[in-house]
């Protein structure tokens, strides 16, 4: 093989690595660091049904059994990476999504058998560059509690003990990707009306 050769065979290994990584480099290119700093509650017990009692034909007497959506509230701090520059209007973050994905202690994870299915939700909030933001999302959908592996819960004791793992996505002001995960811990089970 000739120089020529190595050296164009080495300059299309190295364009084709910068475009696979792309998505890479741009998450990299960003000044700010963006941090889930709270998750609220810190415990989440998910009521998997509710006995209500309104409006008719629902009453006392014939509660209607019905699932609810949970929601919770993340507290997102953004960070000048370099705490020597000074922010501008162009490091404020916009976060656009997130996704929540559930897991279990004991390493069972199979998706609708041991935990609920992973999803992603829409949100908007801009967080100020060395600021916070309190973004409520739901964390929970009432669809996933219709479904097995919560819908067996509503009619005995037993309780799915996870970690729900909820990962925010956006920009920053010039479009630069960011991500921040956070993770908390959801009980599922039939608590009972209170």
């Amino acid at each position: 093989m000739t120089k020529y050769m190595r050296t164009a065979a080495l300059a299309a290994a190295l364009l084709i690595g910068c475009v696979s990584c792309s998505d890479v480099v741009r998450d990299s290119r960003s000044p700010v660091l963006v941090t889930v700093t709270g998750l609220s509650p810190a415990v989440l017990h998910s009521d998997v049904v509710r006995n209500i009692t309104a409006p008719a034909p629902c009453s006392a007497a014939t509660p209607c059994p019905t699932p609810f959506s949970d929601s919770a509230t993340a507290t997102i701090t953004a960070a000048m990476k370099n705490v020597g520059v000074s922010p501008t209007s162009n490091n404020q973050i916009t976060i656009n999504r997130y996704h929540v994905d559930f897991r279990r202690a004991d390493g069972r994870g199979l998706e609708g058998v041991d935990v609920p299915r992973a999803f992603d939700g829409a949100v908007t909030a801009s967080i100020p560059a060395n600021g916070s933001a309190d973004i409520p999302f739901e964390i929970v959908r009432y669809l996933e509690k219709a479904q097995s592996p919560l819908v067996q819960l509503v009619n005995n004791t037993n309780e799915i003990a996870t970690i729900a793992i909820i990962t925010f996505y956006g920009t920053d002001a010039v479009g630069n990707v960011v991500s921040a995960a956070g993770q908390m811990t959801v009980n599922f089970a039939n608590f009972g009306d209170q």
